[in-house]
């Protein structure tokens, strides 16, 4: 649970240092704002192992195709960067370039995401009585 204050903590003191730098050197405040994100980032991922490993429990229990699980997966490291990079773009000031981004990706998920809902309507078709 320590791990959220130091997030935290990060993340505030990489605002008011871009704060502050800003009006001096606005090109060092989007350098310390790309570092700050970079930091909690890899802050982060030791956490993404404990999420493969329920992953791959819950493969074993269900027993339902575990190509769905990768797909799952993919569609949401795929979010993440996809608000990570609209975030550096915003920080940049290139906001409206950010929600092309997130256009983008929602788009790619949109689609990535169609043998899940097709494996959905299958199951529930197979439920309903004929």
């Amino acid at each position: 649970m320590e791990i959220i204050f130091k997030i935290i903590a990060i993340g505030l003191i990489t605002c008011l240092a871009t704060v502050i730098i800003r009006p001096i050197r606005s090109d060092f405040a989007v350098i310390i704002a790309i570092v700050g994100g970079l930091i909690i980032l890899f802050m982060v991922i030791d956490y993404l192992s404990n999420v493969f490993e329920i992953f791959r429990n819950i493969i074993g229990i269900t027993g339902l195709n575990s190509n769905l699980y990768t797909l799952l997966l993919k569609i949401i490291g795929i979010g993440y960067l996809i608000e990570f990079t609209s975030g550096i773009c915003a920080d940049t000031g290139n906001s409206s370039l950010g929600d092309k981004v997130l256009l983008g990706g929602k788009i790619i998920i949109l689609v990535m995401a169609l043998p899940i809902i097709t494996n959905i309507l299958q199951i529930v078709m197979e439920l309903l009585p004929s």
